[in-house]
């Protein structure tokens, strides 16, 4: 097949150039291109693409010329205050992406949602693919993940020739990410090799529970929809639901019990100080989500994830602690600032990341 990838240079899209079995004439599309002879991004061509920009459409179809699948992976999920906005990246990026997909002819677009998109559902019941998608209120992330599938119900009617799948996976792990996640999470201010420490405290509050799955088996999942041609909205996530105690392990040892609330006051004061880049709407969303359950996938494409939650955690939390990255910006690894770089770091005026509420 011909398989054009947008987001190709993140953490799921670097995974399914892992996945992609040789023979494939693959195309990755990026706003900023990987080094093109490192793997896995050298069994790509490249093409820099930023598809939120006012006509992309037209270099997209250009692209999408002859495909026999679209994967859109573009997804801005918390971005620096100089990057583009999310919602041009997002919502543009993804009408345009859509729109050249119909205008060239591509049979089968495979699109990135989450189970952000999800209403609240009861705390530890596990919903199926029909549970209504109506967002979890104080998150834009998952205000923007349904609005994806507004969008999507819309291009269906629209294009009943286009086959569309709809991935909606929980949190996504994997060593590589460990930098993408250091910034989005810690930023300067916090080393990411203290993640795992055994004498870490973790402050979080009693009730949280959390879904994760590791890349590669999101990568999997998609290799399977596409040598299927599946078609609508499948779950993907470990089998396992952690726990407070169970995160704390993983991620340090030590559990300090806290209300939510004094952990989002303390959370929000370090937002907008500049202190950490973590928006308090992320713990709205941590809290609130709704669980998915993965049966469709493992009946429908015969998808078995090779790692349990706690594994797929412990993963990128190895990932922080060594420094793992890859040969693309999104997922270059941690930075190792020194003392007085982390001091400069906290004199910073205002939020360093885009708000997430």
């Amino acid at each position: 097949m011909r398989i054009v990838i947008t987001g190709a240079t993140g953490n799921v899209g670097t995974a399914l150039l892992d996945a992609l079995e040789p023979g494939h004439d693959v195309a990755g599309l990026a706003r900023r291109l990987p080094d093109t002879t490192a793997e896995p991004y050298r069994r790509a061509s490249w093409r820099a693409v930023d598809v939120g920009l006012p006509g992309a459409e037209e270099e997209l179809a250009e692209v999408f010329a002859g495909a026999d699948a679209v994967v859109h992976l573009a997804w801005a999920i918390s971005p620096v205050r100089g990057d583009p906005p999310m919602w041009r990246t997002n919502d543009h990026g993804t009408r345009h992406v859509l729109a050249a997909a119909a205008g060239a002819g591509v049979p089968h677009v495979v699109i990135a949602s989450s189970v952000a998109a999800y209403g609240p559902a009861p705390r530890w019941e596990k919903v199926t693919e029909d549970w209504p998608c109506d967002g979890v209120p104080g998150s834009a992330y998952s205000r923007g993940k349904a609005a994806l599938e507004t969008l999507l119900d819309r291009f269906e009617e629209e294009y009943p020739q286009v086959e569309v799948a709809r991935i909606r996976p929980c949190a996504i792990l994997h060593r590589s990410a460990a930098g993408e996640f250091a910034r989005w999470l810690l930023g300067p201010a916090v080393p990411a090799h203290l993640v795992g420490g055994r004498r870490l405290p973790v402050p979080l509050w009693t009730d949280l529970r959390a879904q994760v799955v590791h890349t590669t088996d999101v990568a999997e999942a998609i290799r399977l929809i596409l040598d299927t041609g599946f078609t609508g909205a499948v779950n993907l996530a470990a089998p396992e639901v952690l726990d407070a105690d169970a995160l704390a392990g993983v991620l340090g040892g030590t559990r300090l019990p806290v209300p939510k609330p004094v952990v989002r006051l303390a959370t929000r004061a370090a937002w907008l100080g500049g202190v950490l880049p973590v928006h308090p709407g992320w713990l709205e969303l941590a809290d609130r989500a709704a669980l998915g359950d993965t049966t469709l996938a493992e009946t429908a494409l015969g998808w078995q994830p090779r790692y349990d939650a706690a594994a797929a955690l412990a993963d990128l939390v190895a990932g922080l602690r060594s420094g793992a990255g890859a040969a693309s910006p999104p997922l270059a690894p941690p930075r190792r600032d020194g003392v007085l770089a982390r001091l400069r770091s906290l004199t910073r005026v205002g939020p360093s990341h885009q708000s997430q509420a």
